[in-house]
């Protein structure tokens, strides 16, 4: 039997985070380094990936990655490819890249609807697909879907309108939960985080005017902080929770609990 600390070791994996360059997704990826993984990150845009990888290399990190839109299925492909390139098979693929849009639903642009469903739940569905070939042959891997807990319920008119993403990530709940099933006879396990409000660069213009919504409505009354993701990143990744599979985690100050 694995002593706690050694459950919870990553050493001789390779992770592969989408959305690693800023926010959640660069946490995830420092602690998944720190817990032993090497990490391949991707994003949109140069600017946002390179000092990513230069800090998270600073800070220890064996560390490599792309750019990648994840709704191309071409880019996909390449990038799982150049990931194994670096430092070998992916092991650990954490579906983080996200978007969202906001606008009343019946306001929604049609193009900005598919664009957010693309990049939320077509790139998680295809990073999935395409990491889930050399995981099923190698009767091993770790999928993370980064969800939301807007995927989990609904909010009042006064709340913020982004129907696309809901949907998205509404959609990543279930496709966890399909995955799970389906291929768990091949040693792979799947499961999503919902995070809550945490400070990143797709709250920042909303999460000002939220604060006092959260001190009343949060059991924990605030949001989230610097480094309260990583360890339940790397708990799904590793081999401590070896018999979870299927499950969403919401990490959201206990929000979701509360009955109105």
């Amino acid at each position: 039997m694995q002593t706690v600390t050694q459950l919870f070791r990553l050493d001789g994996r390779t992770a592969l985070v989408t959305g690693g360059s800023r926010g959640l997704g660069e946490e995830i990826a420092q602690g998944l380094a720190e817990s032993g993984a090497s990490v391949y990150i991707v994003a949109r845009r140069e600017k946002w990936l390179l000092p990513a990888i230069e800090s998270l290399r600073a800070a220890g990190a064996k560390c490599a990655g792309s750019v990648c839109d994840v709704a191309d299925p071409a880019q996909v492909k390449e990038t799982v490819r150049l990931a194994a390139e670096a430092f070998g098979p992916v092991d650990i693929l954490v579906n983080n890249a996200g978007a969202t849009w906001g606008a009343p639903a019946e306001e929604m642009p049609l193009d900005k609807w598919e664009s957010v469903i693309a990049t939320n739940l077509t790139g998680t569905f295809l990073f999935s697909q395409e990491c889930a070939k050399g995981m099923i042959a190698r009767k091993h891997g770790r999928i993370i879907n980064v969800a939301s807990i807007a995927g989990m319920r609904g909010s009042l008119p006064r709340g913020i309108h982004c129907s696309g993403y809901v949907a998205a990530k509404a959609g990543i709940i279930g496709l966890t939960r399909e995955l799970a099933c389906k291929w768990a006879q091949y040693g792979i396990r799947v499961n999503a985080i919902a995070p809550g409000f945490f400070p990143t660069r797709m709250t920042e213009g909303v999460l000002p005017h939220l604060i006092e919504d959260l001190k009343q409505n949060v059991p924990m009354g605030r949001p989230g902080r610097d480094g309260e993701m990583k360890g339940v990143a790397v708990f799904l990744a590793s081999d401590a929770s070896n018999y979870v599979t299927g499950q969403t985690l919401a990490v959201d100050g206990g929000s979701t609990s509360v009955t109105v």
